[in-house]
């Protein structure tokens, strides 16, 4: 069946450009059929969804050029990223701007405000979103796409996992980590990089490798960590395999896919950690304190033990990963 932006084309709401296409937000499975694969070029932010595009045909990077025939934008859920894609669109074309969004993704509000501050179609309305075009608009005093410093002195970037400041979970992990922990660690999923800053004070790490899905993230991290012994891998925690297995895994696993609660991901994380660690090696894991991960535990884990828990949180420790997860 068409997709939402499919249809708006065929059916006249909306008029690709002729010429080169820019596209920001495309994610694994959106709705790319109308345009030409020979002369789109998709900006990748997760590793996952470049591997599911190149897979497709698509072209891809992370260094787009001036001088688009025009851009389409998949407005993200977050609202500082709609509005950084919307700028950096709009810097890099001056033609008409495509964008498809869903209700649950604030399409409705980015609507109303795009409509105050450029030259905004009539919406075409499908499948719980819409599709519209900009034309003109002036977006200076819009977030840009690339990290800043924040007054905290983090450089986050939107649309990144906890773009506001410190979460809360990923904080009482790090106070939660002996001063004991030594060797070889990996951060699986480690965003910005504010749990690998705490895994580094400790004297007798000698190497931290971040994992993280989002590049821009990762970008921001390596801003964050002017330290040799950081090493920062671009790849989905799930299927990423390192070239030497680690003493530790420290992870704040994700367990939302948009709006949806999917404990499954975390569930995915401590596999994984399992998957990378030495026979005799740990994880310490900090999870909400309601999400269903002890059962996984013991899957994976030869012993698991609560270390320290508050209102809101469970920090885990869990030895030696079992032999079937060894190499999988």
């Amino acid at each position: 069946m068409p997709g939402r932006l499919s249809l708006a084309v065929e059916q006249g709401h909306v008029a690709l450009p002729e010429g080169a296409v820019l596209v920001l937000g495309a994610s694994a499975g959106c709705d790319l059929a109308s345009l030409d694969k020979s002369d789109s070029f998709v900006l990748w932010r997760h590793f996952s969804d470049h591997v599911w595009l190149e897979q497709q045909g698509w072209t891809t990077g992370l260094t787009p050029k001036a001088g688009y025939a025009g851009a389409v934008v998949f407005a993200p859920r977050a609202r500082d990223l709609q509005k950084a894609f919307i700028k950096l669109a709009r810097k890099l074309t001056s033609g008409p701007i495509i964008v498809d969004g869903t209700k649950t993704d604030g399409i409705d509000a980015l609507y109303k405000l795009l409509r105050n501050t450029a030259d905004v179609s009539a919406a075409y309305s499908k499948m719980h979103g819409k599709v519209f075009a900009v034309k003109g608009g002036g977006f200076s005093d819009w977030p840009d796409v690339d990290p800043v410093q924040s007054p905290d002195g983090w450089w986050r970037a939107p649309g990144v996992f906890s773009a506001d400041g410190v979460d809360k979970a990923s904080a009482f992990l790090a106070e939660s980590l002996p001063n004991a922990l030594k060797g070889d660690v990996i951060d699986l999923g480690a965003g910005w990089g504010y749990l690998t800053r705490a895994v580094l004070e400790k004297p007798a790490v000698t190497r931290v490798t971040l994992v993280e899905n989002d590049e821009t993230a990762l970008q921001a991290a390596r801003r964050n960590i002017p330290d040799a012994r950081a090493v920062f891998v671009c790849r989905d925690a799930l299927n990423w395999a390192p070239d030497t297995s680690a003493d530790v895994v420290v992870t704040n696993p994700p367990f939302h896919k948009g709006r949806a609660a999917t404990p499954e991901l975390g569930q995915g994380f401590i596999r994984a950690a399992a998957r990378v660690l030495k026979p005799k090696g740990a994880l310490w894991l900090v999870a909400n304190r309601h999400l269903p991960y002890e059962k996984t535990l013991d899957e994976a884990f030869a012993s698991q033990e609560v270390v320290a828990q508050n209102a809101g949180f469970k920090v885990i420790r869990a030895d030696r990963p079992r032999p079937p997860f060894k190499g999988k």
